[in-house]
Formats: structure tokens, C-alpha cells, sequence
């Protein structure tokens, strides 16, 4: 066997590596992401020992870009957006075009063009959001006020470098750069006016938006659902990928759009579905360890000689970050009238930048926009960012402390009647949520309450075998089952009342009971009739997903077999007594 494997060489010590320094990095209270960063950077070309295949590295890095957009459609959420709106969508725009112009403005003394300082600007605006999650996590801020304004804020950021990851390769001649690949490559050429290349580029992008809204709803859950009935996790965790690399790639080679862009779309479509939080679970393995290989590939494009080399551009970079940023955003929640405690902390979970900075550098690179120091700078930036989040957030923490015991007792802070509309809103959005999951955990519950013998099968196996029901309904005197039919399904009655003959006796069935399983069980035809006798709503489970979950749960099916002997018993005494009756009438 050949050992000249460079692919799976780098994988191994990629994730070896980013194993060791980024739990060295948690130990030191630092995100593991510095860790990965730490980890590409050793097995990159600017540091001694075994160097990495680069054009490997950035495939991979593309599939965890995929990977990582697909996350963050799959947990957007609109209502947590529309809670926060009066301060996430106005903050985060105008921190977004205060940082860029800044970061312009250190282009424009480095002598760089207007297209490299617009990269530059849009790199240092947007925080990372995995690094944030965590911040926040940490500290028990998650579901605080300044915790949801935090991400809304961020949601915003995203969605923002979404649309600049679709316009820039438009303008990128415009700017000084070249079009994606070669001119021409994904619309109109060099020789195109910058309106129709413009009008080109927000027409595929707005037909391909348009397709993924109106079909994507109808068709994935379909396709989900007839997987989920096969049983297979592998199988379903497989579709779920599937159609997030799918249509990232379809919406590139189709409608010339990112396969960013793509991604996110199908994240969104997926998260309207009922099976947004089976597909995030079974999808958060893989999704995590591409995201590694992602944050690996970026540290192996670092040179850290630029420490050395331009140690004052570095820390123009850093303090545009974590001090720049950081004022500008608690500026505008101060002029939006909201207290000061919440400035301090959106501007200390603002002050860092992550993947998307990366997925920008990588962008302004390729279309020849941002020179290779620029990259290098970003990248320091980002490091040095995260690696200081930790003592922004002390330094927060200590002065708001210190602000709240200078603040006169019985005096309400600055901004607190908008803050306490904001609660509001966070409260009813939260209401709803919290309404959605117990909807959901009620059906659940209500399926174990309504059919005893399903308690034997946890939530998570309760709620897989919910995904398997087809409802089926019926009116007074239809018939249901015929004797002699071949058995196709087995009927879980959740209201209504049916009848069931079999050799001359009627048994009445209601709710919370089943039928149909004897055939089933045995292999043979039906031995009865069963006819609705009131306005019935069944769960029916076909043959094919009864035999498939009761082979992987056999004390469902030994339960099943002990009912069914149970009932036919009980049918044979009824018939026996039925006989004797009959018997004696006749001798009298």
C-alpha cells in the first residue's frame, strides 16, 4: 500500500494538532479556536517541519465554509431577530459601515486602493459569532437581555457579509480587482456596464432566493420525511448533508451564486421544517470537524513575520478591533436611548472578528482585491482579538460593577424605559418559543399518554416513531379493513370509535387502542372486518416502518405480540361463551 497519502496526512495531523492546542487554549480560558488558528499556522509554509498540501487545505476549507453558512440558516431565527430590531438592525448596520469606513481609512495611509481598504473594513466589522456563543455561555449571558441583543446583533452582521460575499465579485473590476475566475465568469465581462452587472448578479441571486423559498419548503420535508421512515440515522444525517452541499453547489454552477449563499439558503429552508432540530443534531459532528479543518487552513495562510515585520500595523489592526469597534457600537446603543450596562456589553462581545473576516479575506484574495499583507493583518487581528475577548469582558464587567455603585439609590439608569420595552419584546418572543416547544413535547407526551404500550420507548425514540405516522381520517360506516385484505398497515386510533367483526362477534374500539397488528405480527391476511363507527382520526404506520422500528426495539414488539395474544384470548372465550349461550337457548 501506497503511503504517499497527502490527504489523509493532513487531515491526521490537522486534527491531532487542533485536538492539542485548542484544549491547551481552553485550559488557559482562551476559545479553542485560537487553538486551530495555532494549529494551521505549525503545519503552514511559514513555519518550519511539515508543511500541509495547500490546495487540499483550501477544498476542505471551502466544505467547512459550506459547512459553517448551512449552520448558521439552520439556527437563524426570525422571531429572535424581530424581538431585538430597534437596536440590532440600526447598531449593527451602523457599526458595520463605521468600522469599514475606518478600516478604509487605515488602507487609504498604508496607500492601498479603495477595493483592498473595503475588504480590509468589512474583514475588521463582523464579530465571530462562534467565539461570542461562547463568550456568553460562559458567563451565563445567553438568554439575558444584552445576551439576545448581542446575537440578534450578530445575525444582522451575518446577514450583511452574506450580501457582501454576493456583491463584491460583481464589483470587483470596478474596485480594482478581476472578475471570479476569469472575466466573465459568473455574469457580464469586463466590458458590461457595473449596472447591468449588478442588475445580473441580484436577478440570479433574487431568482435562486425566490426558488429556494417557494420549492425548498415543499420539497425537502418530503424528501426528509420518507428518509426519517426508513429508520436509518445514517441515512437521514447523510440527506442532510446532501442537500446542504447540493444546493451550494447547485446555486453555483446554476445561478453563479457563492456556495455560501447557497448553504445559508438551505439552512433556512431546513429550519422552517419540523425536522430543523433532529437535522442540526445529526448534522453538528460533521459540521464541527470541517469547521476545524476551516479555522487549520486559515492559520496555514499566516505568516507571523508580520508581527516583526509591521508591528505598528498590527496593532493599528488590533485596536481598530477591540477598541474602534468597541466604541462605535456602545455610541450607537447610547444614541438609540438604551443603558449604558448594555453599550458596555454589546461592545465587549463585539470586539473580536472570526470566520466570516476569513471568508471575506479569502474572497478579497481571490478576486485580487486584497493584497497578501492584508490577509496576514486580518488574520493577526483576529488572533490577538480573540485571544484578549476574555480580558475585555473582565474590564466590562468590573466597570459596570463600578458604575452601578456610583449610581444615586432610587434613580432608574439611563435608557430604562426602553429596556424595559425590549424585555417585553424578549419576553413574548420567548413566550412563543417556549409555546413551540412544548406544542411539540406535548404531542409527544399525549402519544405515550393516549397508547400506554409507546411508554416503553423514550422521548427521543417516541418522537422518531411521530415522524414514521401517516394521519388518516374516517366517517361513520367506512370501512376500514376488510376481511382477507392483505395486511398493509397498523391503525393507532387517537379519537373516534371503530368496530371490529371477526366470526360473528362485534368488539368496539376507542380511543388510545389499536388494531390491525395481529396480521402484521404473523404474516397473514386479515381475519376481520373493522368499519369507523364515529368520526375517527387514526396514526397509521405502514407494514414496512412497523417491522423496520419493532426490529430495533423488541420489547415494543414482544408488548405488541403479549396484546395481540391477549385479545385474541379474550376473542376466543367471548366465542366459546357465545356457543355455550347459543347452546342452551337451543336445549330450552
Amino acid at each position: 500500500m501506497s503511503h504517499d497519502v497527502p490527504l489523509i496526512s493532513m487531515i491526521a495531523i490537522a486534527f491531532g494538532l487542533a485536538f492539542i492546542f485548542g484544549y491547551l487554549a481552553d485550559r488557559i480560558r482562551l476559545p479553542p479556536l485560537v487553538g486551530y488558528l495555532m494549529a494551521g499556522i505549525i503545519i503552514g509554509p511559514f513555519t518550519p517541519g511539515f508543511v500541509a498540501d495547500s490546495g487540499l487545505a483550501a477544498q476542505l476549507a471551502e466544505i467547512g465554509v459550506i459547512l459553517l453558512m448551512f449552520g448558521v440558516g439552520l439556527h437563524f431565527s426570525p422571531s429572535d431577530l424581530l424581538a431585538v430590531r430597534k437596536i440590532a438592525i440600526p447598531g449593527a448596520v451602523g457599526q458595520i459601515g463605521l468600522a469599514t469606513a475606518l478600516g478604509v481609512g487605515l488602507a487609504w495611509l498604508w496607500g492601498w486602493s479603495l477595493g483592498a481598504g473595503l475588504v480590509l473594513g468589512l474583514s475588521l466589522s463582523v464579530a465571530s459569532t462562534v467565539v461570542l456563543l461562547k463568550a456568553l455561555e460562559e458567563r451565563d449571558m445567553l438568554n439575558t437581555a444584552e445576551g439576545r441583543v448581542a446575537v440578534g446583533w450578530l445575525i444582522v452582521e451575518d446577514l450583511a457579509m452574506v450580501l457582501a460575499l454576493v456583491l463584491l465579485p460583481a464589483l470587483a473590476e470596478v474596485l480594482g480587482g478581476h472578475a471570479p475566475g476569469a472575466a466573465g465568469d459568473h455574469g457580464v465581462g469586463s466590458d458590461g456596464p457595473i449596472w447591468l452587472t449588478l442588475a445580473l448578479t441580484l436577478g440570479k441571486v433574487a431568482a435562486f432566493s425566490v426558488l429556494a423559498i417557494v420549492l425548498g419548503p415543499r420539497v425537502v420535508p418530503v424528501i426528509l420525511t420518507n428518509v426519517a421512515r426508513t429508520g436509518s440515522r445514517e441515512l437521514f444525517t447523510l440527506s442532510v448533508l446532501a442537500i446542504a452541499l447540493g444546493v451550494a453547489y447547485g446555486s453555483a454552477v446554476l445561478f453563479g451564486v457563492s456556495f455560501a449563499l447557497g448553504a445559508f439558503f438551505a439552512g433556512v429552508v431546513l429550519n422552517e421544517s419540523r425536522f430543523s432540530h433532529k437535522a442540526a443534531a445529526d448534522s453538528m459532528p460533521l459540521q464541527d470537524a470541517f469547521a476545524v479543518l476551516f479555522f487549520v487552513s486559515v492559520g496555514m495562510l499566516f505568516d507571523p513575520s508580520i508581527l516583526l515585520r509591521d508591528p505598528l500595523a498590527v496593532i493599528a489592526v488590533v485596536a481598530l478591533i477591540v477598541v474602534g469597534k468597541s466604541l462605535i457600537a456602545f455610541g450607537i446603543v447610547i444614541l438609540l436611548r438604551f443603558p449604558v450596562g448594555m453599550g458596555l456589553a454589546v461592545s465587549a462581545s463585539l470586539a473580536q472578528i472570526g470566520e466570516f473576516s476569513f471568508i471575506l479575506v479569502g474572497l478579497g484574495l481571490s478576486l485580487g482585491l486584497l493584497p497578501e499583507e492584508g490577509r496576514d493583518l486580518v488574520l493577526a487581528g483576529a488572533l490577538l482579538s480573540i485571544t484578549l475577548n476574555p480580558a475585555v469582558f473582565a474590564g466590562v464587567a468590573a466597570l459596570r460593577k463600578h458604575l452601578q455603585a456610583k449610581r444615586p439609590a432610587g434613580v432608574p439608569p439611563y435608557g430604562w424605559e426602553q429596556f424595559e420595552q425590549l424585555q417585553s419584546s424578549l419576553a413574548d418572543a420567548r413566550h412563543q418559543a417556549e409555546e413551540r416547544e412544548k406544542e411539540h413535547d406535548l404531542q409527544i407526551q399525549a402519544l405515550a399518554k393516549t397508547f400506554p404500550v409507546l411508554s416503553l420507548l423514550d422521548a427521543h425514540e417516541q418522537e422518531r416513531l411521530m415522524m414514521l405516522f401517516r394521519p388518516k381520517s374516517a366517517v361513520p360506516g367506512e370501512r376500514i379493513i376488510r376481511k382477507g385484505d392483505r395486511a398493509n398497515a397498523m391503525y393507532f386510533i387517537s379519537s373516534g370509535a371503530v368496530e371490529v367483526l371477526m366470526d360473528g362477534q362485534t368488539i368496539r374500539l376507542g380511543a388510545g387502542t389499536m388494531f390491525g397488528e395481529m396480521a402484521l405480527l404473523s404474516g397473514q391476511r386479515r381475519n376481520a372486518d373493522v368499519a369507523a363507527v364515529d368520526y375517527c382520526q387514526f396514526q397509521v404506520l405502514e407494514r414496512r416502518d412497523f417491522n423496520q422500528f419493532t426490529a430495533r426495539h423488541p420489547a415494543l414488539r414482544t408488548a405488541l405480540i403479549d396484546m395481540a395474544a391477549q385479545r385474541r384470548k379474550m376473542n376466543q372465550q367471548d366465542a366459546a361463551t357465545d356457543d355455550a349461550v347459543a347452546a342452551s337457548e337451543s336445549a330450552a
